[in-house]
């Protein structure tokens, strides 16, 4: 299992791969809203500073888990691009050329 969190940082790295192997195609495709459907486990650590965390549960490994210890998640992304040194975002675009403020 991985840690929701993670599974997050994967989807970010995968969308920036996917606009830099596009640099350079005639077509664009603007990115819009990222749904994300998950079966997560739910864990609770103890002491001072008790943490829950959400583990994202495998297919295959949510068979042997029982339906009273995992949830069905469903996120909502809206990715953005950060514009060095201002508050503002940008659009993202998938492929194509380098757009002002874009990474």
């Amino acid at each position: 299992m991985v840690e929701l969190s993670e599974m997050i940082g994967e989807l970010r790295s995968q969308l920036t791969a996917a606009m830099s192997d596009g640099a350079g195609e005639a077509v664009r495709f603007e990115l819009g809203p990222v749904e994300v459907e998950a079966t997560v486990a739910v864990s609770r650590e103890g002491g001072a500073d008790a943490k829950v965390r959400l583990w994202v549960v495998d297919a295959a490994a949510n068979g042997r888990q029982s339906r009273g210890e995992t949830q069905r998640i469903t996120v909502t992304l809206l990715p953005k691009a950060a514009v060095p040194g201002q508050a503002r975002t940008g659009t993202l675009l998938i492929g194509g050329d380098e757009v002002e403020g874009e990474r």
